[in-house]
């Protein structure tokens, strides 16, 4: 379970996409490939009784893996708490369609948003199969209002899923996984995350510390052969939503439908994957990674806000540079000159 971290982090609040060439291309394989299968391993999925999650669970069960399908069972509302919850938890439905193709999977009810509640995922997992091999972090909440306006309570339901849901979940595999001897672990952001859009900075805050959480988990997966990465999907999970300036429609929906994403989870959940710590933008069979980079800047020990003004060009200056490594400014710049080196 071999990999190399490739860290991704953020110095400048500038962010960029950059899109790799052929797709596939980081996995050092230039020929077909044979079909990645899974065989029997165990994958936790938060939220996989609709949308995304219901996506994964049933890709992944398609190749063989024996999921634990998690759902909360909550109403969908992306700007309060009001709807009725659906009569059937969605995970009960996602699991009887694995079954019914020959799968193997199990439903879990409990709330991500509680260390209580992940430790019951988990531990549904290994009642059912006696492990856990890759977790899928996925669950959360939205709720959408104006930033001066927003409702308490409406944050701590979105930080509680959206952020700690993904540590709740993540920490609680993490330690199967730490003694098994490794195991795969994907977050799901958002590209609100990087980019934010009108009425999301609350829910665009939890899936920036999504990002951030997943480099630092990254780092520490490395001597324990646990591989964590992070995706930003662009799927259509809401009937009657546009995207961006292009109105819903029936063609929007397929064209930007849920099961686009599935693949990208898939390869960065199987064992052969040697990638972590990075970020990807995924949606319409486009795969990107998304990076946070650094330009060279300006340095002067004696700074002045209006040196600062003077060199206003060299600090704002598009940043094409890695944040961390050799190849980094940063420490070079910042500690050129110092006499303890």
């Amino acid at each position: 379970m071999g990999f190399t971290p490739q860290r991704v982090a953020s110095v400048r609040c500038v962010c960029w996409i950059h899109a790799i060439s052929g797709g596939w291309s980081f996995l050092h394989k230039t020929g077909p490939m044979d079909e990645l299968q899974f065989d029997g391993a165990v994958a936790v999925i938060s939220g996989a009784g609709r949308g995304l999650g219901r996506e994964y669970a049933l890709f992944l069960a398609s190749r063989g893996a024996r999921v634990v399908v998690n759902d909360f069972g909550v109403a969908i509302s992306d700007t309060d708490d009001d709807g009725a919850a659906p009569a059937v938890n969605p995970a009960d439905e996602v699991v009887a369609e694995i079954i019914a193709a020959g799968g193997s999977a199990v439903a879990n009810y409990d709330t991500v948003a509680t260390v209580e509640g992940a430790n019951a995922i988990v531990q549904t997992a290994l009642d059912a199969y006696g492990t856990v091999d890759i977790c899928v972090n996925n669950a959360g909440q939205v709720r959408m209002q104006p930033f001066a306006n927003f409702p308490d309570e409406h944050i701590a339901t979105v930080i509680s899923t959206q952020l700690m849901g993904t540590l709740n979940v993540g920490r609680a595999a993490w330690r199967v996984m730490q003694n098994n001897g490794g195991g795969r672990i994907i977050n799901v952001s958002s590209g609100a995350g990087y980019g934010g859009f009108e009425n999301s900075t609350v829910y665009s805050m939890a899936k920036a510390g999504v990002i951030g959480l997943t480099i630092a988990m990254a780092n520490e997966g490395v001597p324990v052969g646990i591989g964590v990465n992070v995706i930003a999907p662009y799927a259509k999970t809401r009937v009657g939503t546009g995207f961006g300036a292009i109105p819903w429609s029936d063609e929007l929906a397929e064209w930007l439908h849920p099961r686009m994403v599935a693949p990208l989870v898939a390869w960065l959940a199987h064992s052969s994957c040697d990638v972590s710590g990075q970020c990807f933008a995924v949606g319409a069979g486009h795969v990107s990674r998304v990076a946070f980079a650094v330009n060279d800047g300006f340095t002067n020990r004696d700074l002045t806000p209006e040196l600062l003004a003077q060199h206003a060009a060299d600090i704002t200056e598009w940043p094409t540079k890695p944040v961390s490594g050799p190849d980094s400014p940063l420490m070079i710049s910042m500690m050129s000159g110092y006499p303890g080196l």
